[in-house]
This record gives structure tokens, sequence and C-alpha cells, in this order.
């Protein structure tokens, strides 16, 4: 089939096409060529139970049935820390979750992200998001209220009915048919409150369902405003419910294209100074530049920042689906270390507990002097301080829990919990080889099939002239207007004449221009080269990274569409193709 429509093309042929697919303007040559950034963003996920990701699943999950939980009863550890795993939990994809004071575009980067709107959508400058919302993979569109996802043996989320009904009213998962979602789950959470109303009380542990979900995502985004960086009192809190997770935390100063390049770098400045003071890690977290939103540059001279930006954030969101599986052999170590932990602190206790007179006594100068018995398990087993668990919180459980429970845990016990470890936990990483030779060795992520799918697949299989590296596009629906009115859409633009002049005003070489004189043209829009991009990809018809004269105005006829705020097609449709020149006015665009 040619890839431009012919000139005797009638309207009912035209009406007739009007039921067929896209024609897709992805494949191509000349200045596209494909890239390996953010490729893993367009390849499918498979579901083949011998993927590695899903034997790493399977062995975990075997390994904590078999030894994990039952020692994790033994020692209370349920109690103390977190209940009983799911299995469902084994097999989740990767999760991000975002998080920041209202009105700081949590939701508009999350559909910026999907490309379109996700089901109980709102997005406004006051508070809009008053709920936990996990966004995942469905066939059909819908909205699952809290109380139903938590009882949903498919779904990772049934140890949150301990928060209650007030916090169950506040959850819901919106399913949709997005690609992206094929590998990772997102969660938008409610927006922090600041001034008077942080004050109010939810209804609900908003700190403790914060800590609850930022012990088992991958990657956590903290939004800021460049014209809201003070940190409220439930901000500070929030942020320290992040306590021990500071690997997954990355910041993003959104909407900053808002403000002025001198006032960009105070603005920078002052919340780098503001984080130092609340995060607690002792190194500077990173923080993204940018706009996540598909709307003009106020700043042009933000465009090749903003780029450079979002590709790094973009590439460590990538790289979430490809080191799944080493995440989660990594978290199940670490639960079965502080199990280990909490097992050598309780038959501490134990041992040293009356056995009928003087209970409550003993009890309370156990509890006062916790630090020493601490210290006394460090120098025996010779554990490091950091590994024990803060000593504050710690009393006020051991306040609270019934010691009649306490058991001195059997040294066979602790034995086959470090063989699980030191030998089973080998056994599991030499099933995914790939994930962490290849990439320390070539500092390169391998292949892999895990990787995200999404709005990203045609931009990271071109390079345009719009960007040196790759970026995220949008993934827009299409109003379909233009298709009954027959003939070419673009010839009936009231601009039409006027594009024609521009471009050959661009001294046209043998009826071509430059991507690189197209990319001076089209960026006077000041839209974002994500936007460009995918205009560049629909508009260079015969790929050959030039544009001729019916493919600038087919560009220009995109954007003007895009500026006045209808969505752009995710692929060129068949009637906005160029007509196809006959001979002798092709040879007259080339000699002219």
């Amino acid at each position: 089939m040619s890839l431009r429509r012919k000139v005797s093309d009638s309207p009912s042929a035209m009406s007739s096409a009007s039921n067929e697919s896209f024609v897709s303007s992805s494949n191509s040559s000349g200045w596209f060529r494909k890239s390996s950034t953010l490729a893993a963003f367009g390849s499918r996920r498979s579901s083949k139970k011998d993927q590695p990701d899903n034997i790493v699943s399977a062995e975990l999950y075997t390994c904590y049935k078999k030894t994990l939980k039952k020692f994790e009863g033994e020692c209370l550890f349920h109690v103390f820390n977190s209940p009983p795993l799911e299995e469902a939990e084994f097999e989740a994809k990767p999760v991000i979750m975002l998080l920041g004071q209202y009105s700081t575009g949590k939701t508009t980067f999350i559909r910026h992200l999907l490309g379109e709107d996700f089901p109980g959508i709102r997005i406004g400058p006051e508070p809009t998001t008053d709920c936990f919302n996990v966004i995942m993979k469905g066939a059909q569109a819908s909205v699952i209220p809290g109380n139903a996802v938590t009882v949903d043996p498919r779904y990772q989320f049934r140890a949150l009915k301990m928060f209650g009904g007030g916090f169950l009213n506040r959850l819901q998962c919106s399913i949709m048919d997005a690609d992206i979602l094929e590998n990772i789950t997102l969660i938008d959470t409610p927006g922090i409150l600041a001034g008077e109303k942080q004050c109010l009380h939810r209804g609900y542990d908003y700190n403790g369902v914060v800590k609850w979900f930022a012990q088992r995502v991958d990657r956590i985004l903290v939004l800021f405003d460049a014209h809201k960086l003070d940190i409220s009192d439930e901000m500070r809190n929030a942020l320290g419910a992040l306590s021990g997770h500071s690997e997954k935390i990355r910041v993003v100063l959104n909407k900053s294209d808002m403000v002025s390049p001198q006032q960009l770098m105070r603005v920078y400045g002052s919340l780098m100074w503001s984080l130092g003071k609340v995060l607690p890690n002792p190194e500077s977290v990173r923080v993204y530049l940018g706009s996540f939103w598909d709307q003009p540059l106020v700043h042009e001279t933000y465009r090749e920042l903003f780029n450079m930006e979002h590709t790094d954030l973009f590439e460590d969101l990538n790289g979430l689906p490809r080191f799944a599986a080493l995440r989660l052999i990594n978290d199940f170590i670490k639960r079965a270390r502080d199990a280990r932990i909490q097992a050598l602190i309780i038959s501490e206790l134990a041992k040293r507990m009356p056995s009928v007179f003087r209970k409550d006594k003993r009890k309370k100068e156990l509890i006062d002097n916790l630090d020493f018995i601490f210290q006394a398990i460090q120098d025996v087993h010779g554990i490091s301080p950091s590994d024990f668990p803060e000593i504050e919180p710690f009393k006020a459980k051991l306040e609270r829990v019934d010691w009649s429970t306490f058991r001195q845990i059997e040294r066979s016990q602790f034995d086959r919990l470090q063989k699980m470890i030191n030998e089973d936990m080998a056994k599991v990483m030499q099933t995914i080889p790939c994930h962490g030779t290849q990439i320390i060795k070539n500092n390169k992520p391998p292949p892999s099939s895990s990787n995200l799918n999404g709005p990203l697949s045609d931009l990271t299989s071109a390079k345009t002239p719009f960007r040196k590296d790759d970026s995220l596009e949008e993934n827009y629906n299409w109003d379909l207007k233009h298709r009954s009115e027959g003939g070419w859409p673009v010839e009936k633009h009231v601009c039409y004449s006027l594009w024609r002049k521009e471009f050959e005003d661009l001294s046209p070489f043998e009826g071509n221009i430059s991507g690189a004189l197209a990319k001076s043209e089209l960026t006077k829009s000041k839209l974002p080269n994500v936007v460009l991009s995918k205009i560049w990809i629909m508009s260079d018809v015969n790929k050959d990274g030039m544009l001729n004269s019916d493919e600038f105005c087919l560009a220009k006829f995109l954007l003007e569409e895009k500026l006045q705020g209808r969505d752009l097609p995710k692929e060129l449709p068949d009637f906005l193709l160029p007509p196809i020149p006959s001979d002798e006015e092709e040879a007259s665009s080339i000699s002219h």
C-alpha cells in the first residue's frame, strides 16, 4: 500500500477508508533510527511462566511458605513490623507512588505518563485527589472501591484492611487498558495539606498508609511546585514515613517552566536546602526539573534542559521492570534479616523475664533499659547498630504487646533461616544471570522482555530533529471531525496558503527542507519537544529525514490543531496522508 493517498480518491472512497485502521508512521529511515535509551518501553512483556521474573517470584514464595513465614510467627514479626505476605505481593508488578502537596501536578504527571485520562481522574488547582488511587492494567476501564480491592486475592492490597473503614473509603483502584501498565502499577496519593487545613484529621492514619506503601513500592516520586516550596508539618511527617527507603526516592520540581531562569536557580537552591533538613538520608537526593505536561513552553530557553531532565527521569523509571527480580530478592533478604533481629530481641527479653513473680516490674525495667539489651545483642552476634529498629517506637510497641507470648527461639530455627539466606537465595540468583553480571560489566541494561510499554513506543523507534535523546510522547485520542469533509483537510485550512509561502521562504533544495530548518520553524510554537517529535514522525511521510511542501503543511496543520487544544492522533490517519503529486507537479516543484 502506498504511503500517500491518490489524488483521485473519491468522497465515497474516503468514507469507506474511514473504517480502516490508522497507518503506522513509526517505521522509518533517514533521520529516524533505532534508539536504545528508551526502546525498551516499546517491547512487550512476555507472560510465559519461564520468564526470570516469574521464576524468581515462585521460588521466593516457596521459601517464604516453607521457612520465613513460620519463623516470623515465632518471633511475632507480624505484631511489631508488617503482616504476613500474600502470594499476590510476590507476583506484583513494579509500583511507582507519587507523593506531594496538593496541586503540584501528581495526577497530571500520571496522565502525561499514560498518555490519556484514567478512570476517576480529576485535575484542578484545588485539592482534587482525596484518595489513594491505584492505577492498574485491565481489559475494561473501571473503578473498584477500596473495600472490594482489599478482599480480592488477585491484588496485593489485602493487608490494608488493618487501617480501617475510614481509609478503605479513601482507597480505589482504577483499571484501564494502557500499554505502560503492562509492567508497572501507579499510585496517586491525596495531596498533602498545608496551612490551617493540615490540622484537619483525615479519619485514618495517613502517615501509616504512606509507610506501608513505601515498604512495598519500587520508586517514590515526591513532587514540588516551583511556586510552593514551603514544607508543611504534614509534608514533613509524610517524608519522615519514608525513613529507611531513601534509595527509592526521586524528587521532581514540577511546573518549572512557570518561573524565569533566574528564579528557577533560586528555587532549586532553596528546595535542596529544605530537603536536606527533612529527608532522612545524608546524601543529596536527585531532583529532576521540568513541566510534565504537553502545553507550550513559557520560556523557550528551557527546551534542551527539560528534554535532558525528562530523559534521565524516564530512563530511571524504565529500569524498574528490568530490575524487578533483583529488587524482589533484595527486599526478601532484608525482611528475613529483620525477622532474625526481631527473633534475637524477643528471645533475649524472654530469657530475662522471671517465670512467676515480679513480671510487671521486670517488664518495665527491661523496656527502660532496652538500649543496653540492643548493645548486648550487637556484641554477641556482631550486628550493626543501624540494623536494629528505632528504639522509641519499639518501646511503645513493647508496652502494648502481651509478653506471655514471648518465647526463646530455638537454635535450629535460626540455622534454617540462615541456610535459606545463604543457600536458597544464591540458587534463586542463578536463575537471573543477565540481570546482574552483564549490567555491572557493561554499565548498560541487558536486553529484556520485562520493560515498560506505553506512549513512548513510537518515539523510541526513531530519532527526530527535536531531541538529542529519547523522551516521552503523548498517546492522544483523535477527533475525526475532518474525515467526513472529503479531500485533503490540510488544503482546506485557512492558513494553507500562508504555510506554502513559509515553506518557500525557507529556500527548499530540490523541493525539500532539512530537519534542522524544520526544527527552527516548528519550535517557534514553543510546544515541548515530546509533542514536536510526535508531529515530525507523522509529517515525514516518506521517512527521508526531510519535509517537502505537503509534509511541511501537514506538520503545520497538526501543530495548529495542538495549539488549539486538540489532542494529536496516535498514528497518522489515512485521510491526512498528502496527495501523490503528478509527474509534472513534482518536476515543477524541484525546478522551482
